[in-house]
């Protein structure tokens, strides 16, 4: 069957009902997906101080960079595999689902062996030999939109992951480059709608990336579940001021709890529950 768009594996043309996968006990395209943690691992402590408080709150996927694409060569990189063994330590310890970045095709059968969901960055959103590669790496993959991409450039990019043979793919808008230089990225939120229409794939919003502001993070996320996100993916960090990498956009651990329930609330005006124990939310 052909469809009328360029994407075709992808449209909602072709799989008119909701692409959902189960991680962790969370269904991904039905539960709402709390993804949250450090922009990148710094140390044991560090991870596991996180962890740990997240664990409480029952949240279920632990994000962390070990691998850390900065644009400048003299920004902290990333503690690489070191990282990524502190990342799933820590998320083993406390019953978390790992996500990290991958940024090239020689690191997949590592970030495999450690990582639950592997992360495409914006970078990379179009670099079409690694998503060939990730179609068939066996892993969920969470795709970022490109900062200066559109939505046909986005979809056609999980049409070489999908058409590579993997479905699992969550598409992950972060905002794109614009004029405007007040935020980090100028967020489409009307991306989630219109993506959501288009495409039968999970559709999550990352408010941290795309403001880059700590204090505008609760409400574009509150803005993103009432435009029918399928989830949210935040930077957390338990010393921000001190963190090595995007300290400014990143939330306070109590900020990150207070702001859990008005989620809640929100989600419930389209039956939608959030994936994590209701029971824990508050510490």
């Amino acid at each position: 069957m052909s469809t009328r768009q360029p994407y075709q594996l992808v449209s909602r043309e072709w799989k008119t009902e909701d692409t959902v996968f189960e991680i962790n006990g969370v269904h991904i395209g039905r539960d709402r997906v709390m993804i949250a943690g450090p922009c990148a691992v710094e140390n044991q402590e560090q991870i596991c101080t996180i962890t740990e408080f997240l664990s409480k709150l029952g949240i279920r996927f632990l994000r962390g960079g070990a691998y850390k694409p900065r644009t400048s060569p003299y920004s902290f990189q990333g503690l690489k595999t070191e990282g990524l063994i502190l990342l799933r330590e820590a998320a083993d310890k406390y019953g978390m689902a790992v996500v990290s970045e991958i940024m090239s095709e020689d690191k997949i059968s590592e970030l495999v062996e450690y990582a639950d969901i592997l992360q495409v960055g914006t970078r990379n959103m179009q670099n079409y030999p690694l998503l060939r590669a990730l179609g068939k790496a066996g892993k969920p993959i969470l795709l970022k939109r490109g900062m200066s991409s559109t939505i046909e450039e986005w979809l056609l990019a999980a049409e070489y992951i999908v058409s590579s043979g993997n479905e699992r793919v969550i598409l992950c808008e972060r905002g794109i480059r614009t004029f405007e230089n007040a935020t980090r990225n100028t967020l489409d939120i009307a991306a989630i709608p219109l993506v959501k229409s288009l495409s039968h794939l999970p559709v999550i919003l990352d408010p941290s990336q795309g403001t880059g502001i700590r204090d505008l993070v609760p409400a574009v996320s509150k803005a993103a579940i009432a435009a029918g996100a399928d989830g949210l993916i935040i930077e957390v960090h338990n010393q921000p001021k001190e963190a090595l990498s995007d300290g400014d956009q990143s939330l306070y651990l109590d900020q990150f709890a207070d702001m859990l329930p008005v989620l809640e609330e929100i989600a419930k005006l389209d039956n939608r529950r959030f994936g994590y124990t209701r029971e824990k939310v508050r510490i």
